[in-house]
């Protein structure tokens, strides 16, 4: 075979198992054919097939596991970590269903092991809401929320079992400054059965507290399994003559 057609058969070889993944032919999980039958099917060097498999792993398609062969990855999330975005994009960029269910919802006054959460006295009233995105037939993030009742009264009437409150309040109250605060964490028991993990397996936390004004609305714990998600930051470089002090 020639050079050309040698790399031009790389090339419909990387098409072809692309578009059994893209498809959803190939689901996560599925095994790759062996480098053997790939180069009998295409009639080419076990060399040629080694290359294009070579080419899909680095594109994160698929994941190469020594003398176990070659599997379709697991879609593997990611985050702006300075945005405000809603769960359902994130699910859906992944090309999966989303899903949404209640594990919770309590009105109380805040406790003294949760006033650093909101930066508000004991006794503030707040609802306390739990609850599990899912994307396809898997988990995908526990969310753990504290909103300010004093700010957003409305909310402890709200049916949080058919909306999330993340974008329930992002409709009705306007926000003027958000933080978010990263690390990870071993699940605990409440985590670990909402994610269908074994407790203890590393996660990954994005803690938000949103204010308007002053004051603040709600702070909120998105856990997601440590092995299905990253952040992604953008940024440019700052203008030497209009650099801040960060802390």
């Amino acid at each position: 075979m020639t050079a050309e057609g040698d790399k031009t058969l790389h090339q419909r070889i990387v098409s072809d198992i692309e578009g059994q993944i893209v498809s959803g032919a190939w689901p996560p999980g599925h095994r790759i054919p062996f480098e053997l039958d790939l180069a009998e099917q295409y009639g080419c060097s076990r060399m040629t097939v080694n290359k294009a498999l070579t080419q899909l792993a680095n594109a994160g398609l698929i994941e190469r596991r020594r003398k176990a062969g070659s599997y379709v990855a697991q879609p593997r999330a990611q985050s702006a970590v300075l945005d405000i975005h809603d769960i359902r994009d994130e699910v859906q960029s992944l090309g999966l269903p989303y899903g949404y269910g209640l594990i919770g919802q309590s009105r109380h006054k805040l406790k003294k092991g949760e006033g650093e959460r909101l930066a508000l006295e004991p006794g503030t009233p707040v609802l306390s809401v739990s609850a599990c995105h899912s994307a396809g037939a898997r988990p995908f993030c526990f969310e753990d929320r504290l909103i300010n009742l004093a700010v957003v009264p409305e909310a402890a009437d709200a049916d949080f079992s058919a909306i999330a409150p993340g974008p329930w309040l992002i409709d009705r109250v306007p926000w003027s400054a958000a933080e978010h605060a990263i690390h990870a964490i071993g699940a605990d028991e409440k985590v670990a059965s909402a994610l269908k993990i074994l407790p203890g397996a590393p996660c990954l936390v994005v803690e938000r507290r949103t204010w308007s004004g002053a004051v603040p609305i709600t702070h909120v714990r998105l856990i997601y399994p440590g092995d299905r998600h990253s952040l992604v930051a953008r940024f440019a470089p700052t203008d030497p003559g209009e650099r801040v002090a960060t802390v």
